[in-house]
């Protein structure tokens, strides 16, 4: 199967079908994501901006850019695996707006509002799986569920910073089937023995996707005012990274 009829396939899967404007729409949707523009600021080559924006709609409403997301790393190779977390600023048009603060998970700090983006890359640096969630909670919270959605069955060591130094989370990675690469901090009594400090050396992977991440505007800065909506935008620029390989 060519790369090409397996997109097809995959799209078909997905129930986005070959009509006459898919093209234009998926560009709309590009555009946005690397430009960070409002839906009626899209460029007149792409379409009517409503309609774009109503078919992203219901991409994200259903979660088709996540399913895609997660169909394309199939092959990933997971020997080894790195996580961290990223704060990503909110920009006000986000925060605004009635809707439940589960919906919105936007939290207010001495920096401003923001939000925080827990990703997974494998021994190549391409993601697998995210999680977000408010700017305020610390990281060892939330990486549990992180790993649960991660297939730890092919892994052998998951490396992290310092930051994520806490027993209850080295024994929910033991419980998962593998080593932790985490080292201990220097108020600890205990030792750092178990560290690889070769394979600590290649966790700048998890950095290095965060910093082509960020190169979608729309990622950078948070404007989508639902938390589902935005983490389609995050599942799609994930998505590219898979595209071009």
């Amino acid at each position: 199967m060519t790369f090409l009829k397996e997109i097809d396939y995959i799209l078909l899967e997905l129930n986005i079908y070959d009509k006459r404007n898919l093209r234009n729409t998926v560009e709309g949707v590009l555009y946005r994501m690397r430009d960070g523009c409002p839906w009626h600021d899209l460029p007149e080559y792409v379409g009517k901006s409503n309609i774009v924006y109503k078919a992203y709609q219901r991409w994200f409403c259903s979660n088709k850019l996540v399913t895609l997301f997660a169909l394309l790393i199939k092959d990933a190779d997971c020997e080894w695996v790195f996580i961290n977390g990223a704060h990503i600023k909110a920009h006000h048009h986000s925060s605004g707006g009635n809707e439940v603060a589960q919906a919105i998970a936007i939290s207010k700090s001495v920096a401003g509002h923001a939000i925080k983006i827990h990703l997974t890359v494998d021994d190549h640096g391409n993601p697998i799986t995210f999680i977000s969630s408010d700017g305020t909670t610390h990281d060892v919270k939330v990486t549990p569920n992180l790993i649960n959605k991660i297939d730890l069955s092919n892994t052998d060591i998951l490396c992290a910073d310092k930051g994520y130094d806490f027993e209850a989370l080295r024994a929910h990675v033991k419980q998962a089937g593998c080593l932790n690469n985490i080292p201990r901090k220097q108020n600890t009594k205990s030792t750092n023995n178990h560290m690889d400090w070769q394979l600590y050396k290649v966790s700048h992977l998890v950095e290095n996707a965060f910093a082509k991440l960020k190169n979608y505007r729309a990622v950078a800065t948070r404007f989508d005012k639902l938390r589902q909506s935005y983490e389609n935008t995050v599942a799609l620029a994930c998505a590219y990274f898979w595209l071009q390989l």
